[in-house]
């Protein structure tokens, strides 16, 4: 998209100024802070202004003026996204909406939560625990990342495999087309089959279809009980036989894999003594009333696959402990370098054959791969930790990145999980769904923005 002339630029400045105030920010340095996510070698440009949106009334403003003028526009929540999807455009307006954090409304006959999409994921988990209910979505970064944002990736987490992603938990979506109009999709209904489901359509749209700022999320009550597992292997294949095991007699909440790079990392950092002898650790809980009897089959199953330790608990402090090793993995491979984080999901059967693939390629270009993620769902991080100030390192960990993808399509898997296409992983959708459904995706784009203005160039 060509930017418009120093004249026109001048213009929309101006124009957004009169109409927004203080919520326009020009200063260079200010605007430096939103410029990029969390994705370590996503290009990121310049943008021309940042709006700091506090209300709805300001998203249709800025995005009638964009409109009128044909300037891009980046929407950004907490900046926590790991595929650049976020990240500025030369020449864009970069619309942040972290401000717009209000909860709207919880309503606990209706077990619903209506929230402006600054809201913080654990704000939100948090406010409904106080009406005795439960937020469920729980991706890593839910300490700091929006409800915006989870919708517009998609985001996921540990209790996916039970509970489903963001999207499996939204009932209403409000938000603003490019060109200011208002739109409101789905219903509070728990059954809703009235014309597409457009809903679900902008879950995952990473902000190129509409701007959502507004959404009603539905919650559930926790269960009275929470069981806890944790097992060590000597060879990560026993840990993914555990986990196919375990799928087959039990319905746990979550079940995490770490392998010994992520667990040396965890320990160095911690000191938690973990078994650093083991190949992979798989932490697995079980929630509701039979917790306990659920965990001690999996405890079983575990045995069974060859576990050289096992441990159990159905104490909930003593089981928060143990899951904090996992929620530390990232941070204690940050430690050791560069990071770059991928987003892998194959069929479960399959997951020990992406966990050789991502061994041999970590020993094909000299590098340090530590995996963890979610085992119930297939859905791994491998992290290359790299120096991020030495070329050679950082074209080999592209090139590791690369063909980490190339193996996962090749057992049948997704590019991503839960993080998003964004500009990361643009260059391998249509190897992943087709010419066909890459046209689809292209003509629903300009269906919804003719103009081509919301972040262009990202996701599809």
């Amino acid at each position: 998209m060509k930017m418009g002339t120093t004249v026109a630029m001048t213009g929309l400045v101006a124009e957004l100024t009169a109409s927004l105030g203080d919520l326009v920010v020009t200063d260079g340095d200010i605007m430096i802070g939103y410029t990029r996510d969390q994705s370590l070698l996503s290009p990121a440009g310049r943008p021309t202004v940042v709006v700091r949106a506090r209300s709805v009334d300001h998203v249709v403003t800025t995005l009638r003026i964009a409109h009128r003028y044909r300037v891009p526009v980046v929407t950004r929540g907490a900046g926590t996204g790991l595929a650049g999807g976020a990240n500025a455009i030369d020449g864009c307006i970069v619309l942040s909406t972290e401000q717009m954090n209000r909860i709207i409304e919880i309503d606990g006959r209706a077990r619903t939560a209506t929230v402006e999409c600054g809201v913080v994921n654990g704000d939100l988990a948090s406010a409904a625990a106080e009406r005795g209910l439960w937020y469920v979505p729980d991706p890593g970064s839910r300490a700091m990342s929006t409800i915006g944002g989870n919708l517009a990736t998609n985001a996921g987490g540990p209790c996916c495999a039970k509970y489903g992603v963001t999207g499996d938990h939204a009932a209403r979506i409000k938000a603003v087309l490019a060109d200011g109009r208002i739109i409101h999709t789905g219903a509070e209904t728990r059954k809703n089959v009235a014309g597409y489901n457009l809903t679900q359509l902008l879950v995952g749209s990473e902000g190129t279809l509409a701007v959502i700022v507004e959404a009603t999320m539905r919650l559930r009550t926790r269960g009275p009980q929470t069981a806890t597992v944790v097992a060590s292997f000597g060879a990560s294949d026993q840990a993914v036989d555990a986990v196919l095991s375990v799928r087959a007699v039990a319905d746990p909440s979550l079940c995490e894999f770490m392998d010994h790079t992520t667990l040396s990392a965890v320990n160095a950092m911690t000191r938690m003594g973990l078994d650093e002898t083991a190949a992979a650790l798989l932490m697995i809980q079980c929630d509701g009333e039979s917790a306990a009897a659920e965990a001690e089959r999996c405890a079983q199953e575990c045995r069974a696959a060859a576990a050289t330790e096992v441990y159990m608990s159905a104490d909930a402090t003593e089981s928060a402990a143990l899951m904090q090793a996992r929620s530390l993995a990232l941070p204690a491979l940050e430690r050791r370098g560069s990071t770059l984080l991928d987003d892998l999901a194959v069929p479960v059967p399959r997951l020990h054959e992406m966990l050789d693939a991502i061994r041999g390629i970590a020993e094909r270009h000299h590098l340090t791969i530590g995996t963890f993620g979610h085992a119930a769902d297939g859905n791994l991080h491998p992290t290359i930790v790299f120096d991020a100030a030495d070329p050679v390192a950082v074209e080999r960990a592209s090139l590791a990145f690369e063909e980490m993808i190339q193996d996962c399509l090749a057992l049948g898997g997704s590019i991503t999980g839960e993080h998003g296409v964004g500009d990361l992983k643009r260059p391998y959708l249509e190897s992943m769904v087709g010419p066909v459904q890459a046209e689809l995706m292209s003509q629903l784009k300009a269906v919804f923005d003719p103009a081509g203005i919301l972040n262009p160039g990202r996701a599809f």
